[in-house]
């Protein structure tokens, strides 16, 4: 926000200015961004503190009721520009901060390719990246997708993907648990594997997802 002082009067007299703020607000105070680095300071025969101290007792001479708080403003070495630039910046002056985001160049979204469920090469492919799932999480995917349309329970899933000999046997509480790290992975398309309230899980036809497979049918049948 810009100030601007009034200096408008309708006498020769000397009248107090006022700051033009908007409605319904009011001047609490100000801030006094300086550019001066150490090395800046040093040649000028001084040091920061040096002309910290000094602004305050020029400010307690015209208000002795101001409160003060002193910030430095840091920023890499080399970092180059005007240091009133850098330090209005670093302190995060909404006019500077503005006009940086102003500047940037606009980052173009990515497009969204949908999401390919490779039978034959066991893999999710997402917007053209293959998805980090697991073997067992493939194959939860894929009991489902090979099941569009039909309510699985977890019992049937436990069955049909784990065998007594394996070290971790998840329970029906437990398989809810999967089912949250397999969408975690699919992550704008995880509503492709849908919750059936006190049933189970689905997979409906949706159009952002392809399923893939090779001529051999997939030894996961009906």
């Amino acid at each position: 926000m810009s100030l601007v002082i009034d200096r408008s009067s309708t006498t020769t007299a000397p009248t107090a200015r006022r700051i033009r703020v908007p409605e319904g607000t009011e001047a609490r105070g100000f801030a006094l961004y300086v550019g001066l680095d150490e090395f800046k300071a040093l040649d000028a025969g001084t040091d920061l503190a040096a002309v910290v101290d000094e602004l305050k007792a020029v400010l307690a001479r015209f208000a002795p009721g101001a409160e003060t708080h002193a910030a430095v403003a840091l920023a890499p070495i080399g970092a180059g520009g005007r240091d009133v630039d850098v330090v209005r910046l670093a302190l995060q002056e909404p006019g500077a901060v503005a006009r940086l985001h102003k500047d940037e160049a606009p980052v173009e979204p990515k497009p969204r390719g949908g999401v390919v469920v490779d039978v034959s090469r066991k893999r999710v492919v997402i917007d053209g990246d293959v998805a980090p799932l697991t073997y067992k999480e493939f194959e939860l995917l894929q009991y489902l997708v090979l099941r569009e349309g039909r309510t699985v329970d977890r019992a049937e899933i436990i069955s049909a993907l784990w065998s007594a000999g394996d070290e971790e046997v998840p329970n029906e509480r437990t398989i809810d648990v999967h089912v949250r790290r397999l969408r975690a992975k699919l992550g704008d398309f995880e509503d492709i594997v849908r919750t059936v309230r006190g049933l189970g899980y689905r997979f409906d036809r949706h159009a952002d997802v392809s399923i893939r497979q090779s001529t051999t049918p997939s030894p996961d049948v009906f």
